[in-house]
């Protein structure tokens, strides 16, 4: 696995597909506790034909460090990822905080952002009434069950505990001062009165059954893009892993420039 050194992070990525293949590469962005193995389905079908770069963020997954405060210092990791690597221009594809990322690229550097894909993300918070008391009290409960009570509401009704319990274990190994710092970061997001200045053809992919993140912010985001897409599925909000084989076809479709 490759790994790239920067800013006191040590970076793990996957960079697989061929270089002359079909269009500009992918990027693909996972969330708050997760890591790149989100993207396993979209990776093993879009990189047959395509370059297709993911990474784990600094401090989930494989990669080390700490210490960022900001999404826009998240941001600033992909590029020096993408930098490194040489490419120029990308689509970006970014779940939940790492649509956060992605919109934070794409108003920051437009001229590199070719197309972008929000799955099951927002661009400002607001907390439902649940959500707000579940932050109310996330320093007042042990660490593993602030965990594994965000992740265990993430998923939609009927989804195999079994599975659920993995992603569990798998978030609780993030660093305490990575999940509640990002935790903080996600809060303060807010570029929903910059949305007009996204240009590119996007997508807003959602789970309908979605309670960290209600469809209902979404569609408030979805009327702020001048040119965006909206599909709706029958999923909570992990979508990548909740009904991948649908995501994937729904990306391949905007991809294409078909509508989804």
């Amino acid at each position: 696995m490759p790994q790239l050194e920067v800013a006191g992070a040590s970076l793990t990525y996957d960079d697989e597909g061929p270089r002359d293949g079909d269009g500009v590469p992918l990027v693909f962005i996972h969330g708050w506790t997760a890591n790149r193995h989100r993207w396993d389905h979209q990776l093993a079908h879009f990189s047959e034909k395509r370059r297709v770069i993911r990474l784990d963020l600094r401090g989930h997954g494989e990669s080390t460090g700490a210490g960022v405060r900001t999404i826009a210092e998240l941001a600033d990791d992909v590029l020096a990822l993408l930098d490194h690597l040489e490419v120029e221009r990308f689509v970006l594809v970014g779940h939940s905080m790492g649509g956060m990322i992605s919109q934070t690229i794409a108003l920051a550097h437009p001229e590199r952002v070719e197309r972008l894909v929000l799955v099951n993300s927002i661009s400002r918070m607001t907390y439902s009434r649940g959500r707000g008391l579940l932050m109310a009290v996330s320093t007042r409960v042990p660490f593993k069950l602030f965990v594994a009570a965000n992740i265990q509401r993430a998923f939609a009704p009927g989804y195999p505990r079994e599975e659920i319990r993995e992603y569990v274990r798998a978030s609780s190994a993030t660093p305490r001062e990575v999940v509640m710092t990002l935790y903080g970061a996600m809060r303060a997001f807010d570029v929903l009165d910059r949305l007009g200045e996204i240009r590119v053809p996007t997508l807003l992919v959602h789970g309908y059954h979605d309670i960290q993140l209600p469809v209902s912010q979404m569609l408030r985001m979805a009327k702020a893009y001048p040119d965006a897409e909206v599909r709706i599925l029958d999923a909570g909000h992990e979508l990548p892993v909740e009904k991948p084989a649908e995501l994937t076809a729904t990306l391949d479709r905007f991809l294409t420039g078909a509508r989804v």
